[in-house]
């Protein structure tokens, strides 16, 4: 596995399967049993762009407990990035 230019580093249990999902249109790969934080944050510096300030937002409390981790998937359910499994084939929005 390369490594990653995202906000959290890998440093464990690399050998899980890897799960192909899209995000913001681009082909990403994440490891079986992320969540979908874990899997946008190992990709990229931020979750997603805050909706008042246009300030990039990497999620608050991590646990579900906030309303700072809330994304879309294409055919525009929400979801909460923290508490929700990547899934194979997986086509999450943040950009709105």
């Amino acid at each position: 596995m390369s490594i990653p230019r995202g906000q959290f580093r890998r440093v464990a249990e690399r050998e899980r399967r890897r799960i192909a999902f899209t995000l913001d249109g681009v082909e990403t790969e994440a490891l079986e049993g992320d969540t979908v934080l874990t899997a946008i944050l190992t990709a990229r510096r931020h979750l997603r762009i805050a909706e008042f300030s246009a300030a990039p937002r990497a999620g608050f409390c991590l646990m579900g407990a906030c309303q700072d981790c809330w994304v879309a998937t294409e055919d525009g359910r929400f979801l909460r990035a923290c508490t929700t499994y990547v899934a194979e084939d997986m086509k999450i929005v943040t950009r709105t």
